[in-house]
């Protein structure tokens, strides 16, 4: 194992092609660095130097040493600045959950915010499902929160749901309210995600109705904008379609109510990250555009 000294000093050899350079710029007499050189390679039991010429240069055996210290110099100057961070009250990672109702793009604004208190902390954002407590932050995730021990919530706001469907699918000229034998004679667009793992997501899904499932919220519109399926949009979403005739509001049977959004978090998790988002994201502003999101088609 190479000593952080002895790092620093390859790499100044590596860089500055003389001992006498490499001594000035380590502050140190170039007798002392000369001899540090060759306990090195008394360690590894390999010539590193080739003295031979004017300019003091590394064998290979030399380039892949420094080559390899030179990485680890990085990764211990990284490694200083991640304890300093943490010791300061910073995580060291963040990872933060959003419902594929949510657009990532209202979320772009706070992650510049975030980016200037140069915290170091590493943000990982993804789209999933909060069931193990794994994640630190979720947001907008649907109606009660799950069972996990310690889990702090707040509400965000509140999203309507519209049954829609194209013109020129058949249930656009079939007798309203729909009924459930009605609509589960055609196939149901859902997002993926909410078909394989949470069955309250994809609401309305009748048993042994055919079944699209695709990846977002915005490809759902798109494929029942197309007739290739039917389903629960969110209003705020498509309203402008609704305007333009490209999507019809259809009343059904079964009625679907309005979804609470919430955010969740670890209430555990004392970090200065955790508690700097769930400042922001409860800010009543931020949390209607995060709700509201924006109209995809407008």
């Amino acid at each position: 194992m190479l000593s952080a000294d002895e790092l620093v000093l390859l790499e100044a050899i590596r860089e500055s092609g003389s001992l006498s350079r490499a001594a000035a710029r380590l502050g140190k007499a170039p007798s002392t660095v000369s001899h540090a050189a060759r306990q090195l390679e008394l360690r590894f039991d390999a010539l590193l130097f080739d003295r031979r010429r004017y300019r003091l240069q590394l064998t290979p055996a030399g380039q892949l040493l420094a080559r390899e210290a030179g990485w680890l110099v990085q990764d211990v100057a990284k490694l200083t600045r991640r304890v300093k961070q943490v010791s300061l009250g910073w995580e060291d990672r963040l990872w933060i959950v959003t419902d594929e109702l949510l657009e990532f793009e209202t979320l772009l604004p706070v992650i510049q915010s975030f980016d200037k208190l140069d915290s170091g902390v590493h943000l990982r954002v993804t789209h999933e499902v909060l069931r193990d407590g794994r994640a630190d932050l979720v947001i907008g995730a649907t109606n009660e929160p799950p069972a996990i021990p310690k889990l702090r919530w707040a509400e965000l706001g509140v999203v309507e749901w519209v049954f829609a469907v194209s013109p020129r699918h058949p249930l656009a000229k079939a007798k309203e309210p729909l009924e459930r034998d009605a609509i589960a004679a055609h196939r149901s667009v859902v997002v993926a995600d909410s078909s394989r793992t949470m069955a309250g997501r994809a609401y309305g899904l009748l048993g042994g109705q055919p079944v699209l499932a695709v990846p977002s919220m915005r490809a759902k519109i798109l494929a029942q904008r197309e007739g290739l399926g039917v389903g629960w949009l969110l209003r705020s979403r498509m309203a402008a379609l609704l305007q333009r005739g490209e999507q019809e509001e259809k009343r059904t049977a079964d009625p679907r109510e309005p979804n609470v959004l919430y955010m969740a978090w670890r209430g555990e998790h004392d970090g200065r990250a955790l508690a700097w988002w769930v400042k922001q994201i409860m800010q009543p502003r931020l949390a209607k555009r995060l709700v509201e999101g924006r109209d995809l088609f407008a």
